[in-house]
């Protein structure tokens, strides 16, 4: 147990299973009755019972209906959050896998079933015609979208989906690389990338990259699997392709797919020429005439890697360090969540890939997973990571459930906009001697990641417009995608590495389209981070008014609220890329 501010006691990663059933409640109950646990549907199907028989005679009535049913969603919600988040803790526990499959192939098709009940007793409500729209068209937007798409004969195909994305971190957690006499997890063995010796990087990468090869067809076959999965499910609900469903799902209603197209060719025309720039003075600087995979990370100028810290109390600290600099409430905030225990950081074995925050709804608490090995881009998860959960926090007043949750697009800007706010404030972590290169390497890392979000998107909506196809044919869109948007690397001889990384890359199993969010985030992030050079209490203030909407505002109307121009296309994108090179000139001077 480690010493936290204020003499604090903080929880370690090892309790964080037995803290979630031992959260403050500061919301009580109303309709849901105080002590009931919900552990199978049969303990809310009554609830159900009395939502879909009360009368709406008046708007008053339906308000307090729709809150009530605000009420039971969160609790469920809940449930369901806490067994994903035991899952992905542990992935070979087979007592938390029969509970996700109980879950899953039990609880959730009779919850779905009732929830489309009630969309219908809402969309039937006679009250519904007096609501204010102000303050309800966006719920009702939604209910009547997921009505249109709702089909008996998917909830079946949807459990399958949710069995086979369990599988994806299942293999995933259980890689490790056996190299030079040692076993490392996949995000253990990126620590070789950012070391001089350019033979031992090229060893490493070679061992991690064969390792994951290993698992490229069976994860080939899985993904064929969901694919088929995903086709059906959109021809049951009658809409014209799976990428066609999922615009809807998402609740999509702000910008269509001919925007990506747009965003894409904008990044080929603005941000992949920086990019180039970029990577030609880092080849220069190694004195190498092309740059290999293992080359990417390394520091051009010959220092060793950063070492922010060397483990997760550490990381814990100097981020809520950087989040009392930004604003003493935010810090407030994420010191709370450590208190609590609400923080699962270290990477081990057996632990899911990746990193999410994931609300609690009914206590209204974020809970942050990601796996830190002590990089400096796991200084940047925790911010980001931070970023979601300071707008759970911002968010926890809306009186529905359904507007604690913003759309996804903007949920991005929230976490990536606190990588840059927390850009200024690396000297929490690092002396002044390494200070502009860890800042110069977020702002590469920002333009990079534009870049590698086109080629994922573009990727997908080849995949979920041409129906039938294959591994085979999906590995060929895939090397097409990444020789469209290539930066500069050399690949000959590598050529069977490159073509199967997109089975690694966990999103397109885990959430289909789940990529564009990123950029159109990125774009108001970057435009958060500028603003915040010219006034940033202001920019704070706005920021967090935005959050504190939740998903009761559109899209667009976030942006608005944050100070930001929506906008996906070149003209939005090449004012932003300009000032991000410019301040790596500035940097390196």
């Amino acid at each position: 147990m480690a010493d936290g501010p204020r003499g604090v006691i903080l929880a370690t990663e090892a309790t964080v299973t037995d803290t979630l059933e031992a959260l403050p409640r500061n919301y009580p109950r109303s309709f849901v009755p105080h002590g009931l646990v919900v552990r199978t549907f049969e303990d809310v199907a009554p609830l159900f019972q009395r939502l879909i028989d009360a009368e709406l005679g008046d708007a008053d009535a339906l308000e307090q209906w729709m809150r009530d049913s605000s009420e039971l969603a969160a609790v469920i919600n809940e449930v369901g959050a806490r067994i994903h988040i035991r899952t992905t803790l542990d992935t070979a526990s087979e007592a938390n896998k029969q509970v996700f499959l109980d879950w899953v192939e039990k609880f959730e098709p009779q919850l779905k079933q009732a929830v489309d009940a009630l969309d219908r007793k809402f969309q039937a409500a006679p009250a519904r015609s007096a609501l204010d729209p102000a303050r309800y068209a966006v719920y009702e937007r939604a209910v009547l979208a997921q009505l249109a798409l709702y089909r008996p004969e998917n909830i079946p195909l949807q459990t399958e989906l949710a069995k086979l994305t369990k599988q994806f971190d299942e293999i995933q957690g259980a890689v490790t690389i056996d190299f030079e006499g040692s076993r490392y997890t996949p995000v253990q063995m990126a620590k070789f990338g950012l070391e001089q010796d350019r033979s031992l990087r090229e060893r490493a990468w070679r061992a991690g990259n064969e390792r994951l090869l290993a698992e490229h067809e069976g994860l080939g076959r899985l993904f064929e699997g969901q694919l088929r999965l995903r086709e059906q499910i959109a021809r049951n609900a009658g809409c014209a392709d799976f990428r066609d469903y999922t615009w809807q799902s998402y609740l999509r209603f702000d910008y269509t797919p001919d925007d990506c197209d747009v965003f894409a060719h904008g990044v080929e025309q603005v941000v992949l020429p920086a990019v180039r720039r970029m990577q030609q003075r880092r080849g220069e600087a190694l004195g190498l005439p092309s740059l290999r995979p293992w080359d990417l990370d390394v520091d051009p100028t010959g220092k060793p890697p950063l070492k922010p810290f060397d483990d997760v109390e550490q990381l814990k600290l100097g981020c809520s360090r950087i989040f009392h600099r930004i604003d003493p409430a935010l810090g407030n905030q994420f010191d709370h969540m450590r208190e609590l225990g609400l923080l699962d950081l270290a990477n081990r074995e057996g632990k899911a890939p990746g990193g999410y925050q994931s609300t609690l709804c009914e206590a209204r608490l974020p809970f942050i997973f990601m796996n830190a090995v002590g990089l400096d881009s796991d200084v940047r998860t925790l911010l980001h990571e931070g970023g979601h959960a300071f707008h759970a926090f911002a968010a926890a007043e809306q009186p529905l459930f359904a507007y604690r949750h913003a759309p996804m697009e903007f949920c991005e800007v929230a976490s990536m906009s606190m990588e840059l706010l927390g850009m200024p404030h690396v000297n929490e972590f690092y002396a002044p001697a390494d200070i502009k290169r860890a800042q110069s390497e977020q702002l590469e890392r920002t333009l990079e990641v534009l870049v590698m979000i086109a080629q994922g998107d573009q990727f997908q909506h080849w995949i979920y417009t041409h129906a039938g196809a294959g591994r085979d044919a999906v590995t060929a869109q895939w090397r097409a995608q990444a020789l469209r948007f290539n930066a500069g690397t050399e690949w000959t001889g590598l050529e069977k590495f490159r073509d199967a990384r997109w089975t690694n890359i966990g999103h397109f199993f885990w959430a289909p389209f789940y990529f564009i969010e990123y950029a159109i985030a990125q774009i108001g992030a970057l435009q958060v981070w500028l603003h915040s050079r010219k006034d940033t209490a202001a920019t704070l203030a706005q920021y967090r008014h935005a959050l504190s909407l939740g998903g009761s505002r559109g899209l667009r109307d976030l942006f608005k609220a944050a100070g930001l121009r929506f906008g996906m296309d070149a003209e939005t994108l090449k004012p932003l890329v300009d000032a991000v090179e410019a301040e790596l000139d500035r940097l390196s001077g």
